[in-house]
């Protein structure tokens, strides 16, 4: 399936679901010309704020050359945020096209849907052309306007076109994969497999997902008296989440799960509740600003491998979780954090607090700040085993260990300098990006 290109203006979304733009330089008279033939000023200047996962940079550059890009915003004319949001069956791009100074009324949405069944170049290319029809009226009065040619494809289907088709799906997406892993040295080897069941059906009144994954490993380690260590893991966990839409800031939905899993001491156990979720801002902002509440009341059934700490080998307690939670991505950078609070209900002392945040902020010209960490209070371990945890599990990391709070934390600073133009594409004695798969 072709990605889909709508824009989120109203007044063009027509012209913006119609149109497959293609922006290259015009044949002809120009033909063999390129706009950055003239003065590097007389071109656009374009801040591309994209995260690298999403863009590849060097492919925009040698696709889009009607234009200057810039490293800072300082320098820019127009600021091009993109940012991105899974849906059930591929990523929701959009893209904020925003004027600087003189330009700040220039304002402008595009969207971009990608599917999974797309490969990495369809979903490049769509990006690509969204990109170039949002720079459209940008670019417009700059020496770049007389060279480039708008075309439309007399024999393209329009997005609706395809939408009337007949779904044999009818809007599921499903997702299987399988793996193994298999790695090992004179005297440690190593075994892994896992497996992974997704099914997703998003609609805007109602979201249903449904997943399962499986992960298994051994592990074996010779000592230095020949005595060969052999460690057994496994995790298994089973999720499904329904979600109904109560208008612009309002959801309920319910979740349930099934978990067995060695590390935590846990045979089965079976959890479902019931949420309600309340959004500040409308939910069709949330790729750019999202503050969330949400509150879940429900029942956790535990079944454990050993005794535990409190002499249980199974139990069954309601219990409740709330969570507030932000993300805002602007041009002055990015800020995304959450703090939950969960406890059982029949023991309000059996709690966990966890404290999310992250911050990729830009100081100056250049500079920019990061930081991301979480800090928890945990005294929520009703399922941690009495037993004696061996030194074994301890360094492997088999068992959970008994603890009051957990913490990280991740600081860095990055400084770019130099010429503000950033518009030649040389990948020749690039670095490798695969994995050696030795050292």
């Amino acid at each position: 399936m072709s990605p889909r290109l709508t824009g989120t203006l109203r007044a063009n979304a027509l012209l913006l679901a119609v149109l497959a733009v293609s922006l290259t330089p015009s044949t002809g008279s120009a033909q063999g010309q390129t706009p950055e033939a003239g003065p590097e000023d007389a071109l656009l200047r374009v801040f591309l704020d994209c995260e690298s996962w999403m863009c590849d940079f060097d492919h925009f550059r040698r696709e889009v050359s009607f234009v200057n890009y810039v490293r800072d915003r300082v320098d820019a004319q127009l600021h091009v945020l993109v940012t991105s949001q899974e849906t059930a069956g591929g990523e929701a791009y959009e893209m904020y096209f925003m004027g600087i100074e003189e330009r700040a009324e220039q304002q402008d949405t595009l969207r971009f849907f990608s599917q999974d069944s797309d490969s990495e170049d369809e979903v490049r290319a769509g990006l690509t052309q969204t990109f170039k029809l949002g720079l459209v009226r940008h670019v417009a009065h700059t020496s770049a306007a007389p060279l480039l040619d708008i075309r439309y494809p007399e024999a393209a289907q329009t997005p609706q076109q395809e939408a009337a088709a007949t779904d044999p799906w009818k809007q599921w997406v499903f997702r299987v994969r399988a793996g193994a892993e298999i790695d090992g040295e004179s005297r440690q080897t190593s075994r892994a497999f896992d497996g992974l069941f997704s099914a997703g059906r998003t609609t805007e009144d109602l979201k249903i997902d449904v997943s399962s994954f499986a992960w298994f490993e051994r592990e074996e380690f010779e000592l230095n008296d020949g005595e060969v260590l052999e460690s057994r893991s496994r995790n298994v966990n089973h999720e499904g989440l329904i979600v109904w839409s109560l208008g612009p800031h309002w959801s309920a939905g319910a979740r349930a799960s099934a978990l067995t899993s060695t590390r935590v001491n846990q045979d089965l156990t079976l959890r479902a509740a019931p949420a309600l979720q309340y959004s500040i801002f409308p939910y069709a902002e949330s790729t750019r600003r999202q503050i969330t509440f949400l509150y879940s009341l429900g029942l956790a059934s535990f079944d454990y491998e050993e005794v535990t700490l409190f002499g249980k080998t199974g139990e069954t307690h309601p219990e409740q979780r709330m969570e507030v939670s932000a993300a805002f991505q602007q041009p002055w950078g990015e800020i995304n954090g959450s703090l939950e609070a969960s406890s059982f209900v029949h023991d309000p002392s059996l709690h966990r607090i966890d404290l999310f945040a992250r911050v990729e902020y830009r100081l100056v010209r250049g500079l920019n700040l990061n930081v991301r960490g979480g800090v928890a209070r945990v005294k929520d371990q009703i399922y941690v085993s009495r037993e004696n945890t061996s030194d074994e599990d301890i360094l492997l990391r088999r068992r959970q260990l008994g603890t009051d709070f957990e913490y990280n934390l991740d600081v860095g600073f990055s400084f770019t300098f130099g010429s503000v133009f950033n518009n030649v594409v040389n990948p020749r004695m690039g670095s490798n990006r695969g994995r050696r798969f030795f050292g």
